[in-house]
């Protein structure tokens, strides 16, 4: 494409975890690339701690579960690219996933999907019904004694995840700006205020923000499967750590703050995973993630706006989806090819 204003094709509003892949994927294919956003890179929900980058059940089979899963088998790649290039790690280990079963029927469930675990992910991993006893110490309390080990989930520390693609992009001549002017094609990729800025200026609510609070503990692992257990994701990184979370408030006065939740998480933790009794906590984090009203990624045109275009809304599963979005994005605002899939477009959400 032709460069426009100033020499620049395309000008990222938004250093999280979308704008940050899709910039560096444009930059991949030769593209002039401007990074803006206020607040830094990774200031919103992208700086978060947990980093799960887990798979939707291999059931029930439609565009939305094949894109993540196409996501997560390209992200080995992605990240290696990203990190070979500005020499900073983003934490990311495909290293699996432990699921207690709680009853018979959820053996009889986990069971049943591993033949269609074979079927939709084929040779790429596997889903599978194990004793407890073969995860060892790190295995979570479990009342059937069986656990599912699935071997396509992965962990990802997502501050790393954001410096690393930041030094990437400096490498490459590409700085996050505080202000600049709009230049080339727009891309808005700015978390739930963005969602917010969209909502008020189509007149109808697309989307929101659920707040999150999460905990990390200094307990070093290894490198173990993450554990999925009592409605939390317990996520060991490569920095000595375990991360805990996450609440999901859809009412809250102050983004940032945390409270007796976090407690809670902690609380939870040690009885679902008894190795983790007595770790220290070594912080408490609080953030706010874009919720479009379909729950998948809103990703395509601004209604009404020649070429501005959006990428938000990745609830819960942005870093697992973000190789993927930044590769159909890339394509859409260098060459105006459009592989969004069902469930994912822009007006899926109006």
């Amino acid at each position: 494409m032709a460069s426009g204003q100033n020499g620049v094709d395309v000008t990222v509003r938004g250093a999280g975890i979308f704008g940050l892949s899709i910039a560096w994927a444009c930059v991949q294919r030769g593209a002039r690339v401007r990074v803006v956003d206020p607040f830094g890179a990774g200031s919103g929900s992208s700086g978060g701690q947990v980093g799960a980058l887990a798979p939707h059940v291999p059931e029930n089979w439609n565009p939305k579960k094949a894109f993540q899963l196409e996501s997560l088998l390209m992200a080995a790649g992605f990240w290696a690219a990203v990190e070979e290039t500005g020499g900073v790690s983003a934490g990311y280990g495909r290293l699996g996933r432990l699921q207690p079963l709680a009853d018979d029927k959820a053996v009889d469930l986990a069971r049943g999907r591993e033949e269609t675990a074979r079927q939709l992910w084929g040779d790429h991993a596997d889903w599978r019904v194990i004793k407890a006893g073969e995860a060892g110490d790190w295995a979570p309390v479990s009342p059937t004694g069986l656990l599912v080990h699935d071997t396509l989930t992965a962990r990802m520390n997502p501050r790393r995840a954001c410096a690393a693609l930041v030094a990437a992009l400096a490498v490459r001549g590409v700085e996050v700006q505080p202000e600049a002017e709009d230049a080339g094609q727009v891309l808005w990729a700015a978390g739930w205020r963005g969602l917010e800025d969209l909502s008020q200026a189509l007149g109808k609510r697309v989307g929101t923000g659920v707040k999150g609070q999460s905990v990390s503990l200094r307990f070093d692992a290894g490198d173990v499967p993450q554990l999925f257990a009592g409605g939390l994701h317990v996520v060991p990184h490569s920095d000595g750590t375990v991360a805990i979370g996450s609440t999901s408030e859809r009412e809250f006065d102050d983004p940032t703050t945390t409270d007796a939740q976090c407690d809670d998480l902690v609380a939870r933790a040690a009885l679902a995973v008894p190795a983790l009794h007595g770790a220290e906590v070594i912080e408490r984090w609080a953030g706010v993630r874009p919720r479009a009203r379909s729950r998948a990624p809103m990703l395509g045109a601004w209604p009404g706006r020649e070429g501005v275009f959006i990428a938000n809304g990745g609830f819960k599963i942005g870093f697992g989806m973000a190789p993927k979005v930044a590769q159909v994005m890339a394509d859409l605002l260098l060459e105006g090819r459009d592989e969004i899939p069902e469930g994912f477009r822009v007006e899926d959400s109006l």
